[in-house]
Order: C-alpha cells, then structure tokens, then sequence
C-alpha cells in the first residue's frame, strides 16, 4: 500500500499540473478572443439592399462598441455616454446610452480582471494550495459572469435600436437592410465559454489536490 501511494502520488501530481496547463490555455485564449474581440468592428453588421442594384457602391456598414465602418472609413463614436447631456434625447433612447454605457464598463472590467485571474493561477499552482485554487477558480466565474452579461446586453442594446429606428423612420425605411451580429460577438461568446472551462478546470484541480492531502500517509 505505501509503494501504491508512492506511485500514485507523482502521478496525481502530473494530472494537477495537466489540468492547470490546460486551464491555462484556455484562459489565454479567452483573454486573447474577447481583446480581439473589444478590439474589432464586427460586433453588428448592416447590409443595404436597395431595389435598384445598378449602383453598387459600397452602403454597408459595421459597427464595433465605439466606432463604424461606413463605406470604408472608419467613424469614432463622439458620444460620450457618461458626461452627455441626455436631456434632448427621449427616454428609450437616454435607456440605450445607459445600456450602452454598461457595456463599456463591462466587457473591459472582464477583460483586464482575465489578466489578474491568470496571474492568481500561476501564483495558486506554484503554492500547490487547493483553496487558492478554488478561489480562482470563482474568480474566473465571475469574469464569465461579465463577460455573458456585457455579451447579452450588447444583444438587448442592438434589438432595441433597431426597434427604436423602425418606430422613427418606419418600416419602408428598414425594408432593404439585412442586420445581423459579426464575428466579434461570436468572439466574445468564445471568451464566455473558455472562462467556464477554465474555472472548472481550476475546480477539478483544486479537487485533486485535498484528495491528495486528506489521504493517509500510511497503509
């Protein structure tokens, strides 16, 4: 029994690490999808069809969380939703600023505590401490956390616009433009993800680790 115990134990070791290696990998990739993602103009995509296709200049456009790409060219968002005055905008659209303000806090918020969540990582495994492990691992549920809710109201942010459009300019205006989310969004959604398998990668470690300490040293 002991030598079965000094066996095992490397190997316990080796899963340990295995499972913090690819925790790692995946937080990586989760930190590098949702930077590139934040980073990017393809969050909201809107393709103009109009029914005479012989001039075909380039109408559509696509929209990042502060800039569009109109035509090629590239226009900031000038609207500083945190010290605007909101007074001439009515009140659905004083309720997007806000929504869209959330979403700048947010998504970053997660993105730089990624960063921190890697570094708690690194310092956890080395300690070999299954509880700082475990903390970790709740630190990186909760950037998931952000992270699907900046993701969800981005989506709750972009269906209200375009109902808000609709009711100002009408349906005709509408009824040659094609809306649809890019594959920034699907990035963030993949950051959302790795986060998950991250945490519990961290919390199958963590558990390996107590069962580990708690067995007994003799046979």
């Amino acid at each position: 029994m002991i030598v079965s115990r000094q066996v095992s134990s490397p190997r316990c070791r080796m899963k340990v690490t295995s499972l913090v290696a690819a925790a790692g990998i995946c937080g990586i990739l989760s930190f590098t999808f949702l930077a590139t993602a934040l980073g990017t103009e393809y969050w909201y995509i809107i393709e103009m069809n109009p029914m005479n296709v012989s001039d075909l200049e380039d109408l559509s456009s696509h929209s990042g969380l502060w800039s569009i790409n109109e035509g090629g060219e590239t226009h900031v968002d000038s609207i500083d939703s945190f010290t605007f005055n909101y007074s001439r905008y009515s009140e659905a659209e004083r309720h997007m600023l806000h929504m869209h303000s959330a979403i700048a806090v947010v998504l970053p918020l997660s993105l730089v505590l990624l960063l921190f969540g890697g570094i708690s990582g690194m310092v956890s495994f080395h300690a070999q401490s299954p509880v700082l492990l475990t903390i970790t691992a709740s630190y990186f549920f909760f950037c998931s956390l952000l992270t699907l809710c900046g993701a969800s109201l981005y989506i709750i942010y972009s269906n209200q616009a375009l109902a808000e459009t609709e009711r100002l300019e009408g349906p005709e205006s509408l009824a040659y433009i094609r809306t649809s989310f890019g594959w920034s969004l699907g990035l963030a959604w993949l950051s959302y993800g790795l986060e998950l398998v991250t945490a519990t990668l961290l919390l199958m470690a963590a558990g390996m680790l107590k069962l580990k300490r708690v067995s007994p040293s003799t046979a």
